[in-house]
C-alpha cells in the first residue's frame, strides 16, 4: 500500500472495531464490541441494567418494530426480541454482522444487515414499518457529517417513529474525569476513529438534534454503573410542531 492511502497516524488511541472483533474468540461477545472494562467483559449486572434502560427509555411494545443502528454482533439486540415484534440491526462492520447471523437472529422477525448508518437510513425501502430506533454505545463513533444525516433522515423518512434512545454518549464536559490523569490530545475529542469517539456536551446534542427536529430527554445511568462517571444517555422525541431544519438529505 503506498503512502498516499494510509490513514494518517494520530498521537492518540484509535480503534478500528471491525479489526478489534475478528482478534477476538469467536464466542466472546462482549469483547468483540468493547464492552469491557480494563480488558474484561463487563458484568451481567451492568448489562442488565443497559437492557432495562432501553426497554424503559423507548417504552417498548409488543407491536414495535425496532431499528437498532450500529447494532454490533447482536448480542445487545437479542435481549430485546421477547419485548418488540421485530427488529433490525444494522451495523458497519462485516464480521460483527456474520456473528450476529450466525447466533441471534431469527429471520423474518430478528434480522441483521452489514452497512452504515447513515446509508442505511437513506435507502431502507420500508421506513414506515420501524416504530422505535435504538443506537447504544456507537453514536460517538459516527462522523459529525453522518451523526447529521442520521438525525435528519429518521425524522425525513421514518415517519412512524416518535422516539429514538442513544445510549453511552461521551460527555465533552467530563473528557477529564475518564482521560486523568493525561490530557487529551489535539483533535482527540472529535475524532470518530479515536478510542472514544466524538465527545459532545449535553448542549451540543441538543442543538444537533433539534436542528433535525427533535427534542432531547437527558439521563444518565445509576450510580453503580461502570461508566456512568463520564457519559449520559438521551431520549429524542419528534417535535410536534414546525418543520427541521439543516441540510436537504
Amino acid at each position: 500500500m503506498s503512502n498516499a492511502t494510509q490513514t494518517p497516524l494520530r498521537d492518540y488511541p484509535t480503534v478500528d472495531y471491525d479489526e478489534h472483533a475478528r482478534t477476538c474468540p469467536p464466542d466472546d461477545f462482549w469483547a468483540q464490541v468493547k464492552r469491557t472494562v480494563r480488558g474484561k467483559a463487563v458484568p451481567d449486572e451492568h448489562i442488565d441494567m443497559i437492557v432495562h434502560a432501553i426497554r424503559r427509555h423507548l417504552a417498548l411494545q409488543p407491536d414495535d418494530v425496532v431499528l437498532d443502528l450500529a447494532c454490533g454482533n447482536g448480542a445487545l439486540s437479542q435481549r430485546l426480541f421477547d419485548a418488540c415484534a421485530a427488529l433490525v440491526g444494522v451495523d458497519l462492520s462485516e464480521y460483527l454482522i456474520e456473528v450476529a447471523n450466525a447466533h441471534f437472529a431469527d429471520a423474518p422477525k430478528f434480522t441483521f444487515i452489514a452497512n452504515g448508518a447513515a446509508e442505511y437510513l437513506l435507502n431502507e425501502p420500508a421506513p414506515e414499518r420501524f416504530t422505535k430506533v435504538l443506537c447504544y454505545g456507537s453514536f460517538a463513533y459516527f462522523s459529525q457529517q453522518d451523526a447529521e444525516s442520521a438525525l435528519h433522515l429518521l425524522h425525513r423518512r421514518f415517519a412512524k417513529v416518535n422516539s429514538i434512545f442513544i445510549g453511552n454518549l461521551p460527555d465533552r464536559d467530563r473528557a477529564a474525569a475518564f482521560y486523568a490523569p493525561r490530557t487529551p490530545l489535539p483533535g482527540e475529542l472529535t475524532d470518530p476513529r479515536a478510542q472514544i469517539g466524538i465527545w459532545r456536551t449535553q448542549d451540543e446534542f441538543a442543538a444537533m438534534a433539534a436542528d433535525a427536529g427533535w427534542d432531547t430527554e437527558f439521563s444518565s445511568m445509576p450510580a453503580s454503573f461502570f461508566s456512568v462517571h463520564y457519559r449520559y444517555d438521551v431520549v429524542l422525541r419528534r417535535r410536534a410542531t414546525g418543520g427541521a431544519g439543516g441540510p436537504a438529505q
